[in-house]
């Protein structure tokens, strides 16, 4: 969903004529509290089920460690990486 947020967040510049280098760097700076905060906070649900030693915590706590690395990684790769692919798919208008 985050990277949804983000190609509308950089298509609304490209759409007022802002060049694709902007309008990726205005877009990925715009949305990055907002992506950071959903990690963050979903990660932060998680956490007491990682860290937790009580009857059935050996089936728990691998899948919050899971899913708390899954946040992390998904939402660093949607803002770092997500932008190289639009530079290359979004073509300059020549005219």
């Amino acid at each position: 969903m985050n990277g949804v947020v983000i190609i509308v967040a950089i298509n609304r510049p490209r759409e007022d004529g802002c060049a694709v280098e902007d309008a990726v760097r205005e877009g990925a700076d715009l949305r990055l509290r907002l992506a950071l905060m959903t990690a963050l906070v979903a990660s932060m649900g998680f956490l007491p089920t990682a860290v937790t030693t009580s009857a059935g915590a050996e089936v728990q706590r691998p899948l919050a460690t899971v899913m708390i690395g899954g946040l992390v990684t998904s939402t660093l790769s949607i803002l770092l990486i997500l932008s190289t692919p639009y530079r290359w798919l979004e073509r300059e208008d020549k005219g």
